[in-house]
Order: C-alpha cells, then sequence, then structure tokens
C-alpha cells in the first residue's frame, strides 16, 4: 500500500513528491514519458523566483534529484484507471478507503491518496519541421521565450485572449508582431482587442492559416495561406509563438474527478477533486494561470492536503 501515488513527473507532480516525501510519508511517481515534462524542452528559464537562469532540462533534473533523495520513486508507466475501494476492516489495506491505480503494462497499484499531475500539452500545428524547429523560433510560451526575440520580427498564431496578450506582451520586445488567425473575428476579450489596436508594431494577418515553417537550425520564415483565395504568403520572422489551446489527458480519470468542458479536472486553489482522497496539480486542472511556478505551488498545496487526508 503507498501512501501518494502522483500520476505524471513534471514540476507539479514532482514538487508534490518533495512535499510527500517531507512529511514522512512515501510518494511515488507514474510517468509516461520523461521526467520534468515540457519544461524539459525550454532551451532558457528566467522567471523562476530566487533562479536567475537555467535550462528546463537542469531544472527538471534538480526536481527529479531532489525528489528521489528524499525517497520517492519514479515509475514509467501510463496511469489508464483510478477506482475508490472499500477497504473495510482490511488490516493489509489499512482499512477504509482506498485506490486502486491500473497502468498500461498490467500491473496494479493501491494508494491510500491520489495526485492528479498530468498537465496540459499545448496543441501543435502538425507541420513538417514543427518539432524541429521547437525552441529553435517556434515556441508555445511567449512569457517564458519572449526576451529572446528583442528587436526581432516575431508572429503570433491564435485568435484568443492567449494569443492577444501574447502579442501585446511580445510588442515590449519585438520590432514587429504579426498575428496570424484563421478567421477574420478574434475570440478574445474585446478589451484585449482594443489593446492589441492601439500599437504600432502589430500587423494582422487574417482568415489565414500557417502552413509551413522555414529554417534549418532555426526559423527562419512562416508561410501563411489565405483560406479565402488560396494564396500563400512568405513572412520573414524569427520566431512563432503558437497560441491556439492546450489540451489535457484527464479522460481517464473522469469516474473520480468532474472534468469541464476542455477536459481539465475541476478544481479551485485547494486542489481538491470531487472523490476525498483524490487531489489535482497543475496544469491539468482548471486554472487562470499556467506557469511553471503555480505548477509547483499546486503541488506542494495537493500534497499537504493528501497527507493531511491519510493522516
Amino acid at each position: 500500500m503507498i501512501d501518494v501515488i502522483i500520476i505524471g513527473a513534471g514540476p507539479a507532480g514532482l514538487s508534490a513528491a518533495i512535499y510527500v516525501e517531507r512529511t514522512g510519508k512515501h510518494a511515488v511517481c507514474f510517468e509516461k514519458l520523461t521526467v520534468g515534462g515540457q519544461i524539459v524542452n525550454t532551451p532558457e528559464i528566467a522567471n523562476y523566483p530566487g533562479i536567475k537562469k537555467t535550462s528546463g532540462f537542469e531544472f527538471s533534473m534538480g526536481l527529479y534529484e531532489q525528489a528521489t533523495e528524499l525517497g520517492a520513486e519514479v515509475i514509467y508507466d501510463r496511469v489508464n484507471s483510478v477506482v475508490s475501494q472499500d477497504g473495510g476492516t482490511d488490516e493489509a489495506s489499512g482499512g477504509g478507503t482506498f485506490f486502486k491505480v491500473s497502468t498500461d503494462s498490467g500491473k496494479e497499484y493501491e494508494a491510500k491518496a491520489v495526485i492528479i499531475a498530468t498537465g496540459a500539452k499545448n496543441r501543435h500545428l502538425g507541420l513538417d519541421n514543427e518539432e524541429k524547429l521547437t525552441g529553435r523560433g517556434v515556441s508555445y510560451c511567449a512569457t517564458c521565450d519572449g526576451a529572446f526575440f528583442k528587436g526581432k520580427d516575431v508572429a503570433v498564431n491564435g485568435g484568443g485572449n492567449t494569443a492577444l496578450e501574447d502579442a501585446l506582451f511580445l510588442t515590449n520586445y519585438c520590432n514587429k508582431v504579426y498575428i496570424i488567425h484563421r478567421r477574420d473575428e478574434f475570440r478574445g476579450e474585446p478589451q484585449n482587442l482594443e489593446a492589441v489596436k492601439t500599437k504600432d508594431n502589430i500587423e494582422f494577418v487574417l482568415n489565414s492559416t500557417v502552413a509551413e515553417l522555414k529554417g534549418d537550425k532555426a526559423l527562419e520564415a512562416v508561410v501563411v495561406k489565405d483560406k479565402n483565395t488560396g494564396e500563400e504568403r512568405e513572412i520573414p520572422v524569427s520566431g512563432l509563438f503558437i497560441a491556439i489551446g492546450q489540451e489535457p489527458d484527464n479522460g481517464d480519470f473522469a469516474p473520480v474527478a468532474d472534468l469541464d468542458k476542455g477536459g481539465y479536472v475541476v478544481a479551485d486553489e485547494s486542489c481538491l477533486t470531487k472523490t476525498p482522497g483524490i487531489f489535482v496539480a497543475g496544469d491539468c486542472r482548471t486554472k487562470a494561470v499556467r506557469q511553471l511556478t503555480t505548477a509547483a505551488s499546486d503541488g506542494a498545496v495537493a500534497a499537504l492536503a493528501a497527507c493531511s487526508y491519510i493522516g
């Protein structure tokens, strides 16, 4: 019987593991890919309090080493089911409610509490070169990487609040910002759109989609295609910030946690789900701000709540 099973070994999951171990309980993280989550691919982190500058890989390895040195374990397997069990008076289970956790490898584990920390992946364009150029001009986080493009021309792809806010943020650093949107109207809030329209260094590229990314070692240009005419245009840019939404992967946990329309686990800053003993942390939950600092904060909150629940 494991004290706390943590689903995901990104910043939220590893932060949770650290706090669980520091309370004297035992944490086991399950990770389907690699420790660190999306942040591991970020070339430079410069917005985490107390750390002036580090790479995503170094930050992730630091979290991993801190957690495992305290006693946490990481098992590379995908969790596909969490089921609540009534242990009754069974001494082996510790009595009361516990959770049976199943994985893709066919193994089953038992835990007194579970923290869902699966994160959320950015929606990709699905273009050739996209993965290759990620971190070399292609980015999914303007607040993380915008400062690296000071004085350069960049583009933002998207039409929601994130895209508009990213464009506004980038005007503080960049020479010119193109907003590429597949419609002629924006989904973002009117005040954000009005703020964008006041900026002299923003150009709208509407009714258009990104059709091609050009560049070998770094992004050099994007090719956009007009949806109405089919005409293509090449725009020289050093950076492309993709802001077309995120995709959580929480469907397997719907029986024990409410999900909103976007698939995010419904929970506030308390990190509590509808099921006592099931907690959530990081980008996979409903929240306004998804940053490295908020993921780590959620991990601490969820871990302490889980340990309090266990008693």
